[in-house]
This record gives C-alpha cells, structure tokens and sequence, in this order.
C-alpha cells in the first residue's frame, strides 16, 4: 500500500528550521563579510612608497592578497578621496624583501589561511540559491500532498477523515427552532423514519432521498437541518458546497464520493450540504462545458444520490436561496424531491425568536417583546438576534446593568437605518429637510389608507439624512390598490411639501422618486392596476422570490407596449403627486406646527406627532 505523506504540521515545522538555520549561518558568517569597512584597492607599488614612508601600521596576508590600514588618511580612493584602509594584490611570483620590510618598520603582519577566504566567497555564493532551493522544495512538498490526496489517501482521505470524526448527533432539537411550525412539520416525519427506518421497509414506503430546504438568507435552514439531526439522534454530517471545489480537477468528485461512503458506513445519519447553488448550477454554462471541475462534482452528487439502495438511512438535506438556478436533475424525484420553504417569520414567530435569544439576558420591566415584533416586519431570525445583540452592546456601552426599551430601539433604528452621522448641516438646509419630513408625515397621518406612523426623524443615519417610519397595523401577503396608491402620495409628500413651502424641491427627493417609480411600474406592469394597460404582463425583470431583488430579462414586449407603460407610469405619478399636494394645501397649520417641532426637537414619537397634527389652528 502507498505509504502517506508526512502530516503538513511536521513539513511545516521542518521547513521552518531549515529556514532559520540557512538564517543564523548567513547572519553570523555572510553578515561581518557584507558590512565590514570599505578597503579601496591600489597598486603594489604604492603600497611600497608608503610602506617606505612608514605609513603602514598593519596588514593581513591571505595568500597573494594583502590588505593593510595606514598610520594617517591618504589620497588613496577614486577622485584622490582620502582613506585609510586599502587592499593590493602580491605578485604571484612573490617579494622576498615584502617581509623584511615589514619587520623593518615595526608594522603589525596577520597571516590568514587562504583556504578561510575560499569557503567563505564560496559560502557567499551558495546560500542564496539554498534558499531558494529550501523555498521551491517546499513548494513541491505542498504539490505531492494535493496530489496524494487525489491519487491515493494523502490530503484529501486526512480533510474527510476529519470531517467524519467530527460527525457527531446535535444537541439542538426542535424546541430550539422558534417559529417556523410549517417547515417543522414537513420534516417532523423524517425524525420517525430515521428513528425507525424498519418499519416503514416493511410497508413498502419509500422515503425521500433528500430535503431542499429553500428560504432568504437568515431563516434558520441550517439551525433546522441540525435539530432534525438531533431530534433524530443521528450524525450530522455538515459541509458547504464550496468545499467540493478545487483547483485540482477530480478533487470535488472524490469528497462527494468518501463523503456518501462515510455516511453509509456509519448509517443512519444526515448529510447536510449547505449554499447548494455554489455546485448544483444548472450544468452547460460553464466555459469548461460538462469537463469543468464544478459540473465534475455535481455529476458525482447525482450519481450517488441514485445510489442509495433502499435500506441505507441516509437522509441528505441541502440549503439554498437560489433555487432558481439550480440544476434540473437535482430537483427530480428520487434526489431533492421534497421542498420545504422557511418563509420570515410573522408577528408571532418573532416573539418567539426573540423569546429564545433574550432568554440568558436580564431585561429591563419596560420591554415589551410584543410590541418590539410589532415593529420588526421584515426581519429574519438573523436579524432579531442581532437586533437583541445590538441592544445588550448598546445598554453595556452606557454602563446599564439591565438591557431597556430605548436600548431595543437605538439597535432597531441602527440596523434599519445606520449608525447616527455628526453632520454640520447649515440652518437652511436643516429647514428644508424639517419641511421634507414633515409632508411625508402629514400625509401618512391624514390619508385614510396608510400605515400608522412610528416616528420621524430628521438626524441623520447611514445614507439617510431623515426618516419617516410607520408601523404596519398587520401583517400584509397582497397589497390592495388603495393601499398602493396612497403609498405612491406619501412617497412624493415631501417633495410636495418643498415645492408647496419653499417653493422649490431639492435632490433629496432622489431615492423618493425612485421608489415611487418602481411601484407605480410595478402596479402598471405585473399587477394591471392601469386602466389603460389592462391586466397584461410588461415587466422587464422577475423579483427574486427569497433574495429581494429584481433579476433582468429579455424584454418580450414591444416598443409601443413600452412607450405606453411608461406614458401609464406618469399618469399614476402626476395623480399621486396632485393627490399629496391637496393633503397638504388642506393642512397647511398642520404642517406648519410639524415643522416647527421638528427643527425644535429633530426626532417625534407617534403621540408628538399626534399632538401636533391635531392641535386646533
């Protein structure tokens, strides 16, 4: 059997005192010889005027080369420079008088062995390409590792080994897993036939081969595949889909393969591959057609996925949040075949999330979890545990031995809008911005089909220089026209109130008007909210279902069609804008007083802003 080749710590720690060694020698021999004194060389016969001057005061033999100090600075060195060291060479035939002179005028003679000098130069000349020997050996060490690991069991059977023995049953369970009762339910069948896989093989039932867990990014689909572990009892065999590939072709392959064939052997158990989409692409995209590394990989995964002989009770669970892109093959029956999908959580599921990550921490009487899901829509299980970890760093920066309410709120507004910005912000424009809050407001408070405002603001955070925030009464899955249209008034509200009050707008409207325009596009195109369009499909790009984005596409429409989208687009706008502005003429003391609060105290809670509002003119 091939032999393996030394662990990489051990090559590495040799590696590291052949090193240091060549380091030492050339510091303690090479080092004195490069930065001794500088000697200018000079003609023999010179050396002999000033011997018989007697300005020599020693000098040192090695073989035909003679180096000597004088008793005084010379004109010795180029351009006639001043020194007092120098070198000569002695003629190969040699001086007999050289030593009496020396002994003749009291000059102090060292004799150096020449063979001293010769491996010194030749020490000089070596080292350097032993270093570089030592550095380019290393790197083939490094080279016959990888290929050990692909070729025989080197690197690659020490990465899997490790991984393997690390297999082990979660201490996560289900009850760990707040909210997601749907997903929890999908799955709840597979923890019986891990548990008792016999009986369903004496009724003949197939279970699936493999779970896709599918959801936005934060969901929990890893945290829920290791409590289906441990509810189970089984191993869990956890691996990203980026670890399958390398540089090295035939690399990914081969972990697919000694993975599979480590669960087996150690069955029942769980696969768990998490990011699937980093290998599972749908295959012939690639530069490298179907012979690149990564479709390499995939093809091993489908194959062993077919191998599974009935009686193994090996459950392989993936997680994505592009299952758009996925290959077609891993999504047939007898592979991926069951989805589950693991949507953000409701109202009720994120008391429960922050239920279970607040539990160790000491909360203050004036949290009310109730109310802070209230105003988190939107937010993933990832999130509110950061929203909970931004708060106890919040209450321990202020030296709090309880984390309270405002401590909840400062984190919400950080993870929501960024950290508060130290702006000098002139007088004029603190007004304009007053203004440009303050009609976003007024309309949110006065049109019967929005969403009760939370509070503005006009300090500035992240890219932000204000904010008008509203607090969702419920949790919405379709959105009337009603509602759409007055979010489409309440958008343009504060570039209304500019023009209205200042009787100019400014380029803070910037991202106002671009939200206005994909909405109002969106009711045009996707949704048929235009009388003069109809319900007929004109997008030009597809919203991703989990990641939140537009995704572009061929346009399958015609130019016209075009040209009357947008022409349907401005018509929703204009009326928006006209719709805002009526708001704001009718309420104009309102406005005015909202203002001037604003700029007074900067940021207004609901009751403030209501006080205000309401106040009789």
């Amino acid at each position: 059997m091939p032999q393996e080749p030394p662990d990489t710590p051990d090559i590495n720690r040799k590696l590291f005192f052949i090193t240091l060694g060549l380091v030492l020698l050339y510091a303690v021999f090479i080092l004195p010889l490069l930065h001794g004194q500088h000697r200018y060389p000079i003609a023999y016969s010179r050396f002999k005027q000033f011997l018989a001057q007697g300005e020599v005061k020693e000098v040192e033999l090695r073989g035909h080369h003679l180096e000597g100090t004088l008793t005084a600075t010379a004109p010795i060195g180029p351009n006639n420079t001043t020194a007092s060291l120098f070198t000569t060479a002695v003629p190969e035939l040699g001086d007999p008088s050289l030593l009496p002179a020396l002994e003749a005028h009291g000059v102090t003679v060292r004799v150096v062995d020449s063979e001293d000098a010769s491996w010194q130069r030749l020490l000089l000349f070596l080292l350097p390409w032993l270093v570089l020997f030592s550095f380019f050996w290393g790197l083939l060490r490094s080279s016959r590792r990888l290929g050990g690991g692909i070729n025989g069991p080197g690197e690659l059977q020490r990465f899997l080994t490790r991984r393997t023995q690390k297999a082990e049953v979660p201490a996560v369970t289900f009850k760990d897993v707040a909210g997601q009762a749907n997903a929890k339910t999908e799955v709840w069948e597979l923890v019986d036939f891990l548990s008792d896989s016999a009986r369903y093989r004496a009724l003949g039932a197939e279970v699936p081969r493999g779970v896709l867990l599918m959801g936005p990014p934060g969901t929990g689909k890893t945290l829920l595949a290791r409590a289906l572990a441990g509810e189970a009892g089984v191993p869990f065999y956890p691996i990203s889909g980026s670890e399958f590939i390398e540089l090295f072709v035939g690399v990914g392959a081969a972990r697919v393969r000694n993975l599979f064939e480590t669960a087996k052997k150690n069955a029942p158990g769980i696969i768990f591959i998490d990011e699937l989409d980093s290998v599972g692409r749908t295959r012939g995209t690639g530069l490298g057609g179907g012979h690149d590394e990564r479709e390499q990989t995939l093809n091993q995964l489908l194959a062993e996925m077919d191998g599974f002989s009935g009686h193994e009770a090996v459950l392989v669970v993936a997680a994505t949040n592009r299952p758009d892109v996925l290959d077609p093959a891993l999504l047939r029956p007898g592979r991926f075949d069951r989805h589950v999908t693991l949507d953000l959580p409701d109202r009720s599921e994120r008391v429960e999330v922050l239920k279970v990550h607040s539990r160790s921490m000491p909360l203050a009487a004036d949290v009310d979890l109730d109310q802070l899901a209230a105003v988190t829509p939107g937010f993933s299980g990832a999130d509110l545990k950061n929203l909970v970890n931004e708060a106890a760093m919040s209450a321990a920066r202020h030296r709090l031995t309880t984390v309270s309410a405002v401590n909840f709120e400062e984190a919400r507004d950080k993870l929501l809008l960024g950290t508060v910005r130290s702006m000098a912000i002139a007088p004029e424009e603190h007004h304009r911005l007053a203004v440009h809050e303050a009609g976003h407001a007024l309309v949110a408070f006065f049109h019967p089909h929005t969403d009760p405002l939370l509070k503005v603001t006009i300090i500035p955070r992240g890219r932000a220089l204000g904010t008008t925030q509203q607090l969702p009464e419920k949790e919405r899955h379709t959105l009337p026209e009603e509602y759409l249209r007055a979010r489409l008034a309440l958008t343009l509200g504060g570039r209304t109130a500019e023009l209205e009050v200042l009787a100019s707008a400014s380029s803070g409207a910037d991202d106002d008007i671009r939200q206005a325009t994909a909405l109002a596009r969106a009711m045009v195109s996707r949704w048929g909210m235009s009388a003069d369009i109809g319900p007929v499909d004109l997008r030009e790009s597809e919203e991703h279902p989990f990641l939140g984005r537009e995704i572009a596409q061929p346009r399958r429409f015609s130019e016209n069609s075009a040209q009357a989208v947008d022409q349907a687009v401005r018509k929703l706008l204009l009326a928006a804008e006209e719709e805002a502005r009526s708001v704001i003429r009718e309420r104009r003391s309102a406005l005015e007083r909202l203002i001037a609060a604003l700029e007074n105290r900067e940021t207004l809670s609901r009751t403030e802003i209501e006080a205000c509002l309401t106040h009789a003119s």
